[in-house]
């Protein structure tokens, strides 16, 4: 029987886009572990998904509509939290994305993409597009953080960002994402250093490559089959694999109790494969 981590059994887990395939699977995971997990998602449905999957298993979970890029909708979210639970514990900031105005068609330029109809070029990236990028994944961090931050330092609680390793490295085709990945990263070490004296603990997950309904159509063909930027991706992974949700369940629950990772905090913890070791040759 593996162990259980006793010391979040009864604390409070929110977590923004908790009804992802990611911060899901962390859900349900910190449930099997006695948290009390409140999970905030745009739309609403998947985050009841989570939460009644959390709930069949005897855990206890809250699914609230959260628009985490509206300081109103994370206010709201946070009251109707505390009102459910009575405290906070953790925050994970797993609400994030990407938009095809911040991204290009091509990995390199060509001259002729600009001609192109059918590529989106460098030329082409729209501030629209990267605003949103941004506004998701940077400030979507931002605010949640400001909001439950006053209940976390009541409890000594921590917050773990999500990162990517498009952060330290950025990915070819989006640059938007990559920008604001490394955003985070930089925000989470931020945090760690203004709130250190209080107890609270800031740190960050940055995975690697891992197959998600986001990302699904990048990676693979519609039978499955694995698309040539797959391919390109496990070429440079020593354990010549993609990620799955359950490799992100031991940072998390070192990361989430005190009793493991009480000395720990402003890092980026990679869960990659082995990507960023791998020099190519």
């Amino acid at each position: 029987m593996r162990p259980i981590h006793s010391q979040l059994n009864g604390k409070v887990a929110v977590i923004t886009g908790g009804g992802g395939v990611l911060c899901g699977s962390m859900a349900r995971e910190l449930a099997e572990h006695g948290m009390k997990i409140a999970i905030l998602n745009y739309p609403k449905t998947f985050g009841d998904q989570t939460a009644t999957a959390i709930k069949k298993k005897g855990g206890e979970a809250l699914s609230i509509l959260c628009d985490v890029t509206k300081r109103e909708n994370v206010e709201q979210a946070k009251n109707a939290v505390v009102e459910a639970f009575g405290r906070v514990d953790l925050l994970i900031n797993g609400a994030g994305g990407n938009h095809p105005e911040g991204s290009t068609t091509n990995e390199v330029y060509d001259q002729e993409d600009i001609e192109d109809p059918e590529v989106r070029s460098f030329f082409d990236l729209t501030q629209a597009g990267f605003n949103h990028v941004f506004n998701l994944n940077l400030m979507g961090t931002l605010l949640p953080s400001q909001v439950f931050t006053t209940e976390l330092l009541r409890t000594k609680g921590s917050i773990i960002n999500m990162s990517s390793m498009s952060a330290p490295s950025p990915m070819t085709k989006v640059p938007a994402y990559s920008a604001a990945k490394a955003g985070i990263d930089n925000f989470t070490q931020w945090m760690a250093v203004h709130f250190g004296k209080t107890g609270i603990r800031v740190n960050a997950l940055a995975p690697g490559f891992f197959l998600t309904e986001q990302n699904r159509r990048l990676l693979t063909h519609e039978d499955g089959s694995y698309t040539e930027r797959t391919k390109k991706i496990l070429s440079q992974t020593p354990m010549d694999r993609l990620g799955k949700p359950e490799d992100l369940h031991g940072a998390l629950l070192w990361l989430a109790d005190d009793s493991y990772s009480g000395f720990v905090t402003g890092i980026s913890v990679p869960i990659d494969g082995g990507f960023m070791a791998y020099s190519g040759v």
